[in-house]
């Protein structure tokens, strides 16, 4: 059995490209679990508010259940469920998980596959990560499930494997930060050790993970605090091509005044003439898949220039 492809093309609900991460998440969880404890099992009860605190925080914005993939995630074959009647999920209703005493753990051929073949941990947690969320996200997402991230960074991957990976243009970084002057479009930090950039990236507006293309028009040149802000969808961009910051990121320190609230509806900075701004369906793709909540009102402030 190919592990590597079935983990890769799990089932996930669709609705208007909704992002869905419920069965990945739980999965890294699982997965994270058993490289601590390869016999655990894993009792709704219990890790309910664990599965909760993922799903708030790398899902989407809208309230959602762990019940869901809990349940679901058994008619992939990569998921067990037992009650205290027996083998079975008893569905997928919060109030039923929580009175039949169900648990769940990897497959048992999962769990076999794993024990014979321990670099096989590594493959799949990097296709998880891959298939579902950006760069920017995964060490946190790794040390949140419990997982050892040099495990699936320095796992060999297989033919097999490469072939199914969509392979990303390298040259992406290049172009964004050349489009957008080497600085950052949000606060305009432009630093620099000897002849190379220091804390700047190209990130994707429209995850890579969620066939975002690596075109000029889906990117922005970020520092690395406001790349990883946009990713966890603290950060936006409007209509008006106009920072946005989520109503419900809060920060009480000078700092986070500075860097973060005074941002909102501050203009992007860049691109330069003659290169496309970023698209309008990847912009309303972030605020409708990434962007928490509804945007801060500016403050009344000087506008920078673009």
């Amino acid at each position: 059995m190919d592990w590597f492809e079935r983990v890769a093309k799990l089932r996930r609900w669709t609705n208007n490209e909704v992002r869905a991460p419920h069965k990945p998440l739980l999965l890294l969880y699982a997965l994270g679990s058993y490289q601590q404890d390869a016999d655990s099992e894993l009792r709704y009860s219990v890790i309910e508010e664990d599965l909760k605190r993922l799903l708030a925080e790398y899902g989407p914005s809208h309230p959602t259940t762990p019940a869901y993939p809990f349940h679901h995630l058994v008619s992939d074959g990569v998921w067990e469920v037992r009650t205290d009647q027996g083998q079975g999920s008893p569905g997928s209703a919060v109030r039923i998980l929580r009175s039949s005493g169900a648990t769940g753990r990897l497959a048992p051929a999962l769990r076999a596959a794993l024990a014979k073949e321990p670099s096989l941990l590594g493959r799949l947690v990097r296709v998880l990560l891959d298939t579902h969320f950006p760069p920017s996200l995964h060490i946190d997402l790794c040390e949140a499930v419990g997982l050892d991230l040099e495990l699936a960074e320095t796992a060999a991957v297989n033919g097999s494997d490469a072939r199914a990976r969509r392979q990303r243009d390298r040259r992406m970084r290049e172009l964004i930060l050349t489009a957008y002057e080497f600085q950052c479009a949000f606060c305009g930090y432009d630093g620099t050790l000897g002849a190379s950039t220091v804390g700047l990236e190209a990130a994707h507006v429209r995850w890579w993970s969620h066939d975002g293309p690596d075109d000029v028009d889906n990117g922005l040149c970020l520092c690395s605090l406001h790349h990883k802000l946009f990713d966890k969808g603290v950060l936006g961009l409007g209509d008006d091509h106009r920072i946005l910051v989520s109503q419900r990121f809060v920060g009480r320190s000078q700092a986070s005044r500075q860097h973060v609230l005074a941002l909102a509806g501050q203009p992007v900075i860049g691109p330069q003439l003659g290169v496309p701004p970023v698209a309008r369906q990847h912009r309303e793709w972030h605020t409708r898949q990434v962007f928490h909540g509804a945007p801060r009102t500016p403050v009344a402030q000087p506008e920078r220039s673009r």
